[in-house]
């Protein structure tokens, strides 16, 4: 078996696994984009699809863990080649929904056209189930992410068995179930490829998605209307600020692209009280209401940095108190953030540009150092332990982990037994 790591052993964002075995057979596990830099795509090669050839050489069948840009961007080029693709069932969807909203875009519509009909074939995955490709074969198991339907791969291959965690958290609502499935199924692991995003990052507050939630409540009860800014395809921190307003008796309030997007979730995880999203009012559809809450109550609105959303602030402006009124944002702190390489313009202005008071509240979606301590230790694999989506100055080994373990920690290409690991 040849494991190669194309791109992710020094970066946050972009990662892209090769698994391949001794007769041939090969798939990839994520194949997306660099993570932007500001409002500009990042300049990397690999970013550019024509320099995708060489990497989709051979490939039988590409594995994405969930439907974040980081790991998936090139569909519509895997399509062209006639590669198969697999995706959980329900990001699927919630993908086909985004890129049907950004077509609505003139300036992305032939992009996302191309992009809607590759996801439209896309085949999804069940947790569990084996799916064989040649002589792999890969089992999903559901992990708790910021992309909600997200996935860990556990593979077989030339009697050697591969671990790939993908972005991972313990701190989700549902992320106690990690150990479970970790006991209950991952045994016996050679390699484990995890993610490492938060190494470089361990003085950030880890706050669990229950903690964020009554935080929220904490900073809604200063504030007639709150605005929050977040991410449209996290689950569990639309629940978090859905639960909140609900507390306050306040209805939530979203546009019909998120309104879609949330009855996607209430479908699939509807049997989880957190995801109930009960009192909730479509912007477009109940603009009169929206407005006298507004005014008598107070709302709770999801907004996004876009045009329409400034449009609608604006018409709202002449009824809100700057001083009465907040915005949060609970997103990523480099995007905002004058010193960061990361820092989006159009995010930045958005956020200190409106008729409120700013309010930062957010948890990763990441691993913390304590749940990557967990997984190593847990999952104990026989050979290696092979570190990604991770800064380049991040050092693994400093992790609280056993001598052995760390011994086994691989940033550079080597063959250990049968297996060959090529780090590029």
């Amino acid at each position: 078996m040849t494991i190669t790591i194309h791109r992710g052993i020094n970066q946050i964002g972009g990662c892209i696994t090769e698994i391949a075995s001794a007769s041939g057979a090969k798939i990839l596990i994520d194949l997306g984009h660099n993570l932007p830099e500001g409002d500009k795509r990042n300049n990397d090669p690999l970013d550019k699809p024509e320099n995708i050839d060489p990497i989709l050489e051979g490939v039988d069948a590409v594995f994405y863990t969930h439907s974040h840009g980081d790991h998936v961007g090139f569909e519509a080029k895997v399509a062209d080649k006639n590669v198969p693709q697999y995706i959980g069932a329900m990001a699927k969807e919630v993908m086909i929904m985004q890129r049907e909203h950004m077509a609505r875009v003139a300036e992305l519509k032939v992009q996302s056209e191309e992009s809607l009909n590759a996801i439209r074939k896309f085949m999804t995955y069940i947790a569990n189930d084996p799916i064989s490709i040649g002589d792999i074969t890969i089992r999903p198991y559901k992990i708790s992410h910021s992309a909600s339907d997200a996935y860990m791969f556990l593979i077989d291959c030339d009697g050697r068995r591969v671990l790939h965690t993908g972005d991972f958290r313990t701190h989700g609502y549902l992320g106690n179930r990690l150990e479970w499935v970790l006991n209950a199924f991952i045994h016996n692991v050679d390699i484990l490829i995890t993610e490492g995003t938060m190494i470089s990052r361990s003085n950030e507050l880890m706050r669990t998605e229950k903690e964020l939630m009554e935080e929220a409540v904490e900073i809604m009860k200063q504030y007639d209307n709150v605005f929050v800014l977040c991410g449209s395809q996290d689950a569990d921190r639309l629940a978090s600020f859905n639960i909140a307003s609900h507390r306050l008796h306040r209805p939530l309030v979203m546009d019909s692209y998120q309104m879609r997007i949330v009855r996607i979730f209430e479908r699939y995880l509807g049997k989880y009280s957190y995801y109930h999203y009960g009192q909730k009012m479509d912007y477009y559809k109940n603009t009169d209401d929206v407005y006298r809450h507004l005014s008598e109550g107070g709302i709770t609105m999801l907004v996004r940095a876009s045009d329409s959303f400034k449009d609608n602030i604006e018409k709202m402006k002449p009824m809100l108190d700057p001083q009465r009124t907040c915005l949060i944002y609970s997103m990523f702190k480099g995007y905002i953030d004058e010193k960061s390489n990361c820092k989006s313009q159009n995010t930045y202005d958005f956020v200190y540009g409106g008729p409120w008071q700013v309010r930062k509240l957010h948890t990763s979606g990441h691993a913390s150092r304590e749940a990557l301590e967990m997984v190593c230790k847990r999952v104990h694999p026989n050979l290696a332990i092979i570190p990604i989506h991770r800064d380049a100055e991040s050092d693994f080994c400093s992790l609280d982990l056993p001598k052995e373990l760390k011994d086994k920690v691989h940033t550079e290409s080597s063959t250990i037994e049968d297996v060959k690991i090529i780090i590029k």
